[in-house]
């Protein structure tokens, strides 16, 4: 048959195209005859065709998409179907989801895993290192790393997506939803802890940063009061320039130059004070106190010394108040000639460049930065009036005891008393400060340094200036001004003690300070306000130490007038400065 069809092909091709002119013939002619059934023909058959194709796709989508294992460099990729092999299109592995699934779920868990790890952090810095909270949170971080470490979860982040397995990826996912849901929970349970102790937190930062502000103000407040206590109010520089102006108008009244001088200021049978001072309203409190505490003013003999410039105005102060027979005598310090920097230390040391620098070219903005670093460089401590009190003997060659009086104290009884005191060949009397730890030798002077740990006892206890009484025959035998320039020597570069009068005033009196009753002298009115009055009313002199003096506005009103009531307020002068309002 297929040689005969190889033969003949033209017989063939007009047998064939015979047939299919008469099939054409008759499908035309039921056409023609019948065209409502050959519609429904051509319906049926496109219906057919279309469910065809439609199951067909549907069925192919199915069996390839769950059996998905790998993926061709070529782009072809094989998946198995009732265990047979079936190739799949480009298309279909560039829409395969496994590897970014892979990588969102270990997002997820890396992400959980810094949560937990924060919480853990935050839970320390809450100081709850030993609560459950923190155990908790620092489990569920391990738990994380653990599950990322595994060994089968290692290999679908390392392996590419022809080779991940599904039921592997799917098991991944199921563990990291349970820890991340347990991690939710653990979160929710302890957000109200973690609230409160960030409250907490809160309130301590708050604290921490008024106390700053507390600090800051004061700092300035203290650098303030230091300001206020070293200005001179007006009406007190309106006093000294009224009284200077008398005493320049009217010199012979007030003068005692070329006059002899009164028996009575060197009679060692009368009680003398010193009075070292550059206030004249504060020297004259402390004399018209003093006088009318007095049994006998007439006994009693008022030593006031200050400087040149003040001199004219102190005179006129004290010459024009009549103290009821008591004797007073004004002197300038400059009118003692052995006063020189060849044999005061102190004036030797003001020469000194470095320590000029120190007392006079300090600046504000460092005083605000510590308040101490004023303190210090304050030049009063460095006034000759101030280091007076060491050269008494000197001063006053024949008298045999004297008492030492601050401007800045008032006498509230008669004083005779402290003459009748054995002062058991001790040099100086004073009232003992100290109190558990405090106003100890260690608060005053540097014992890191040897001489000073050498020769002193850091727990010693110390003393008041203010009202002193000085055995001045004693202090000559004990030679107490020869230790003070000593001491006061060694200390020019400020390592042994940093200022004033009382440390160097401690070690020259170390072993010759005789304690006295806490009566004859109560300090405090210029800083401290909590003095009972009844200690007030009870004390011989109270001290307005501190920055709070008596006569500046920043005094402290309940101790006030314990000062202006011995204030000379029928003084013209006074009235004219309006002193006191």
């Amino acid at each position: 048959m297929t040689i005969i069809a190889s033969r003949h092909p033209r017989n063939t091709s007009s047998s064939t195209r015979s047939s299919s002119f008469s099939s054409m013939a008759a499908a035309t002619a039921t056409t023609t005859s019948s065209p409502v059934t050959f519609r429904a023909l051509a319906s049926s058959i496109l219906l057919s065709l279309t469910l065809f194709l439609t199951l067909s796709f549907l069925f192919a989508s199915d069996s390839l998409r769950p059996h998905l294992l790998h993926t061709t460099a070529a782009g072809y990729g094989s998946a198995f179907v009732d265990g047979g092999p079936i190739r799949r299109t480009v298309l279909a592995l560039k829409s395969d989801p496994l590897k970014p699934r892979v990588d969102q779920i270990r997002k997820q868990a890396d992400d959980h895993r810094t949560l937990a790890l924060a919480y853990a952090s935050y839970a320390r810095k809450l100081k709850l290192e030993n609560s459950k909270m923190l155990r908790t949170f620092a489990d569920l971080s391990r738990n994380y790393t653990d599950l990322l470490n595994k060994p089968t979860y290692r290999m679908l982040f390392e392996s590419d997506s022809s080779s991940i397995d599904e039921s592997l990826v799917r098991r991944f996912e199921k563990e990291v939803k349970e820890q991340i849901k347990v991690t939710r929970q653990v979160i929710s349970e302890a957000k109200e802890s973690f609230d409160n102790q960030l409250k907490i937190q809160k309130l301590k930062d708050t604290i921490f940063g008024l106390n700053e502000q507390l600090t800051k103000a004061k700092k300035q407040g203290a650098f303030s009061s230091l300001i206020a206590a070293k200005s001179i109010p007006k009406s007190l520089n309106c006093l000294a320039m009224r009284l200077m102006e008398e005493r320049i108008a009217h010199p012979e009244k007030y003068s005692d130059e070329g006059k002899p001088v009164p028996p009575a200021l060197e009679d060692p049978k009368l009680y003398h004070y010193a009075i070292f001072s550059d206030n004249v309203i504060a020297a004259s409190v402390v004399v018209n106190s003093a006088v009318k505490n007095a049994k006998d003013p007439s006994v009693h003999v008022f030593h006031v010394v200050t400087d040149k410039m003040n001199l004219g105005a102190m005179q006129v102060m004290m010459k024009m108040k009549d103290y009821s027979g008591a004797h007073v005598e004004v002197k300038a310090y400059e009118d003692y000639k052995f006063l020189n920097s060849s044999y005061v230390p102190v004036l030797k040391q003001l020469e000194n460049a470095k320590l000029q620098e120190f007392y006079f070219n300090n600046k504000v903005e460092n005083a605000t930065k510590d308040t101490m670093n004023m303190k210090f460089r304050n030049p009063k401590y460095l006034s000759m009036l101030n280091h007076l009190r060491f050269y008494l003997p000197e001063m006053y060659p024949k008298l045999h005891r004297i008492l030492f009086l601050d401007d800045d104290i008032v006498v509230q009884k008669d004083l005779t008393g402290l003459w009748n005191i054995d002062m058991d060949g001790k040099v100086n009397g004073a009232v003992e400060t100290c109190f558990g730890s405090f106003h100890r030798y260690a608060q005053y002077m540097n014992f890191s340094h040897p001489l000073i740990k050498k020769n002193f006892n850091p727990k010693a206890c110390a003393w008041a200036y203010g009202m002193n009484f000085f055995d001045l025959d004693a202090w000559r035998r004990e030679k107490c001004t020869e230790q003070y320039h000593y001491w006061q020597n060694l200390n020019e570069n400020r390592t042994l003690w940093k200022l004033g009068t009382l440390p160097p005033g401690l070690i020259t009196y170390y072993s010759t300070t005789k304690p006295l009753d806490k009566s004859w002298h109560v300090l405090g009115l210029g800083y401290n306000p909590s003095i009972s009055m009844d200690e007030i009313n009870n004390a011989a002199v109270v001290h307005f130490n501190g920055n709070m003096k008596p006569w500046l506005d920043i005094a402290m009103s309940q101790f006030k007038p314990l000062w202006t009531k011995y204030v000379d307020y029928e003084n013209e002068y006074v009235q004219a400065c309006n002193f006191g309002l």
